[in-house]
């Protein structure tokens, strides 16, 4: 193909984001194809509907009704999967236009987390390019940064928020002092969260995003059944105001760190300073922070979700395919990725929160107290708070002190024993809370 000719589009998928797609092109078409260094047009697109009005015209393109169709119809140069889902067409059509020769440009998560490093091995070996930018992040270009800015730095951390709808429940949890349900619940009425938000709010949608990080920072095999996951569903209105009382944030982290015995990848609720630039990021919002040996810390933040800035991100992928860039899709070759190596997680060290009820009887504290001396703990801090209240499963008030304890610095191995020893005891009501501290 003759860099002279136009580029080619083809967009499977119609929803919030394939639309984006095609206003931006068309409203943006001269701007986009000066920056590219050739026309970027529009040829062909796909969608379950040709009927729905969606706000902008497909007169001038091609309509398919199935995706694998089109891209063996030869009226396209690129493939741009927005269908989404691991599996089923949308693996089958992006396998089926790299193998055609065409570029794939796709903001599909759960297909890379799951299918990446073969959809790279077939990128490669046709000499195309795969481009994902709009799967991490939404708008924040992260994956560039990973794998050409800072190319020449050997990564030591990722990590950040790459959620917005837990990021907007547990900033107006903060704000508002409200429950994870009503919180939750405004995020569905605004659109932030779906009807089963499952996905988000567990941490899978976190997780799918961590993993391809990981391999774009440390070069190794996805590993997507290799990692530690938690979500925010367990989040208290007291945890909150314990946090603030601490001069912490929560914030649902994904963390991936080379650590002595391996790759730790985990996604959990963390606390964070409140002066860290990760704390200080509110609502929707998602942030993206990068250790590098020569660059340092590096901190990226900005929309990371929403029609508008996923397709911005599409759309710089074309324009990168437009000026001639393919390069590997991973960072480096598929085939020189190394095995992943899961580190120890319950080796993890750093300080923890932990809120108990204790019952109101004579020997719980000292009984905790004991267990957390036994196991090595070293307390930084412990208040309590006498109380009255239902517990999850309690038909009615019980009295109880809630304790809450920070510890310094030790293993997660030696706080969940500990914690099962005291539940083991019967010492305290309900079930512990624990949330990890990140102090930098």
């Amino acid at each position: 193909m003759d860099n002279r000719d136009p580029l080619r589009i083809g967009i499977a998928g119609l929803g919030v984001v394939g639309g984006a797609v095609v206003r931006m092109i068309q409203g943006n078409e001269a701007l986009i194809s000066q920056r590219a260094g050739r026309a970027i047009r529009l040829a062909a697109v796909c969608a379950r509907d040709r009927n729905r009005d969606r706000g902008f015209s497909t007169e001038t393109v091609t309509w398919f009704d199935d995706p694998v169709t089109m891209v063996r119809s030869g009226e396209i140069d690129v493939f741009v999967e927005l269908i989404g889902g691991e599996g089923g067409i949308a693996l089958e059509s992006s396998q089926a236009a790299l193998s055609c020769g065409h570029h794939v440009v796709t903001a599909n998560k759960a297909m890379l987390a799951g299918h990446g490093a073969a959809l790279a091995e077939l990128a490669e070996a046709s000499g195309v390019a795969l481009n994902f930018e709009a799967a991490v992040a939404g708008g924040i270009p992260i994956v560039k940064a990973l794998r050409e800015s800072l190319a020449g730095n050997a990564i030591s951390r990722v990590y950040g928020i790459l959620n917005g709808t837990c990021n907007y429940i547990l900033s107006q949890m903060e704000s508002e002092g409200s429950t994870f349900a009503d919180c939750l619940k405004s995020a569905q009425e605004l659109g932030y969260a779906e009807a089963d938000p499952t996905f988000d709010v567990e941490g899978i949608d976190t997780a799918h995003k961590l993993v391809i990080l990981t391999c774009l920072a440390f070069g190794t095999q996805i590993a997507k059944d290799e990692i530690f996951i938690e979500g925010i569903s367990s989040i208290e209105p007291e945890d909150i105001a314990a946090a603030e009382q601490l001069g912490y944030r929560i914030r649902l982290l994904g963390v991936a760190q080379m650590t002595d015995t391996g790759i730790e990848q985990r996604v959990h609720p963390t606390m964070v300073p409140k002066d860290s630039q990760i704390a200080r990021i509110s609502g929707v919002t998602n942030a993206v922070a990068v250790d590098g040996d020569f660059v340092g810390s590096i901190v990226l933040s900005g929309p990371g979700a929403g029609g508008e800035a996923t397709a911005s991100a599409v759309v710089g992928d074309l324009v990168d395919i437009g000026r001639g860039a393919t390069g590997f899709p991973l960072g480096r070759p598929a085939a020189s990725l190394v095995p992943y190596q899961r580190a120890r997680m319950r080796a993890h060290q750093g300080g923890y929160y932990l809120r108990l009820h204790v019952p109101d009887r004579p020997g719980g504290f000292a009984t905790i107290a004991t267990y957390m001396a036994d196991a090595g703990i070293s307390l930084e801090s412990i208040v309590q708070r006498e109380g009255r209240s239902r517990l999850a499963g309690d038909q009615a008030e019980t009295s109880f002190r809630t304790v809450t304890i920070i510890t310094h610095d030790t293993t997660e191995l030696a706080v969940r024993d500990a914690l099962e020893r005291i539940v083991n005891e019967g010492v305290v009501a309900g079930r512990p809370q624990m949330i990890r501290i990140e102090r930098h």
